[in-house]
């Protein structure tokens, strides 16, 4: 009898992620919030709670994770890694300054203590890869000179994460300073090892899990990237940290196999995860938020359109372009809730989950927007102060076409 309940309603969730999705692409915005709700509906408190499908949830939530940071590792290889950080680290540093540290304020001024402060920092700081990147595509600005400067943040951001998780974990398992110093010692070295094992070996590595056969591909880097995750896990560095170096081992045709067969499990379980964190959110407590969530959305909105316009001012990009770049960049998704959703999990501030949700719940739905309107606002806003100056078609040459935005380094808009 258990079962067939269990069936019932894990069948209903899926069923109704798929409509959802198709909803979600019929009016061409990500279907991230629609899977926020959708966990808020079944959850307790919800209009509709399933109980029984909640374990099976959880681990298919799980999966989801590992498999978000596999197919994100893939999108990069090791030297287009150390690349970035050669080149572009004075940007992911202000980036961090300038949209970590509000959160970090706000949790402060809430007065949720010091580990809090340092989660609502990271939720408020990574912006949503997957978003972003469909945007983009929507638009038609995969060529744009100012494409390679978004991807280059993205990137550094998605290897910080390879740093922060661990730092967030031991925090929360509320280890000593000594421990935790060991376990960010441990990740860093890992994440360094792989990455010059990545460098000097990849290839063999590739050669070593590729195969013909897509069954056989597929089974042996799934069952690779669940093996490390659970070690990397086990050592206390974090199972999502694990997924992503593996990610950045493979290149080539096996990286292009692998995302062509596992991006259908991945849809399916980062569905499952966004509903998981939902389930986990009671709806009643989204409203004593719901202020402080819409100014800090404001806020880091300007903070990330900063960001984004001295990145690309410092490469050379012309106004448009830059204006462009910090619209971009403001949409926050899939690795605020990771985040978050580590400290729900841990249970250090029950207003940190319903916050994060109605954060990015706003944030998702207001990027794609900032990513079309921020450009002919601000040209919009210079003309009318100064209406002699020059018209703003002619604030900066056209979306001209980068050379190198059309090579390997548009691989991450693969992500949905």
């Amino acid at each position: 009898m258990h079962s067939a309940v269990f069936l019932i309603e894990f069948g209903a969730i899926i069923l109704g992620l798929g409509l959802l999705g198709r909803v979600a692409g019929r009016l061409k915005f990500s279907p991230i919030p629609l899977y926020l709700l959708a966990g808020l509906a079944f959850g307790e408190g919800g209009l509709l709670p399933l109980p029984a499908s909640e374990e099976f949830v959880a681990i298919g939530a799980e999966i989801g994770v590992i498999l978000l940071l596999l197919m994100l590792g893939l999108e990069y290889t090791a030297s287009d890694l150390v690349s970035n950080l050669k080149t572009q680290y004075p940007a992911g540093l202000v980036d961090f300054t300038l949209n970590a540290v509000p959160g970090a304020l706000a949790a402060l001024l809430m007065g949720w203590g010091p580990v809090a402060a340092v989660v609502l920092a990271g939720v408020t700081w990574i912006s949503s890869s997957g978003v972003i990147a469909k945007v983009m595509g929507d638009l038609g600005r995969l060529g744009n000179r100012e494409t390679p400067v978004i991807l280059s943040i993205l990137v550094l951001e998605d290897l910080a994460m390879a740093v922060y998780l661990p730092i967030i974990t031991a925090l929360l398992a509320g280890v000593s300073l000594a421990a935790g110093s060991a376990t960010l010692a441990i990740a860093l070295g890992v994440a360094g090892a792989v990455l010059f094992v990545a460098v000097r070996y990849g290839r063999l590595i590739s050669r070593f899990v590729s195969s013909d056969d897509p069954e056989k591909l597929l089974l042996v880097v799934l069952g690779l990237t669940l093996l490390v995750a659970g070690i990397a896990q086990q050592l206390q560095v974090s199972a999502a940290v694990g997924a992503f170096l593996v990610g950045i081992a493979l290149s080539g045709e096996v990286a292009e196999g692998t995302h062509t067969l596992l991006s259908p499990l991945r849809d399916l379980f980062a569905a499952v995860f966004f509903v998981f964190f939902g389930l986990h959110t009671d709806p009643a407590s989204i409203p004593p938020v719901l202020l402080p969530a819409l100014v800090l959305a404001v806020v880091t909105a300007l903070t990330k359109i900063a960001t984004g316009y001295w990145a690309a001012k410092r490469a050379g990009v012309g106004v448009k372009g830059r204006w462009r770049a910090g619209g971009t960049l403001v949409a926050r998704g899939e690795f605020s809730i990771v985040i978050a959703g580590l400290a729900v999990t841990a249970g250090i501030e029950p207003a940190l989950g319903p916050l994060a949700t109605a954060y990015v719940l706003i944030l998702v739905v207001i990027g794609p927007l900032t990513a079309r309107y921020t450009e002919p606002v601000a040209a919009w806003i210079t003309q009318r102060r100064n209406p002699d100056g020059p018209r703003p078609d002619a604030m900066s040459s056209p979306a001209t076409p980068h050379p190198q935005a059309v090579s390997d380094q548009v691989r991450p808009a693969a992500r949905e």
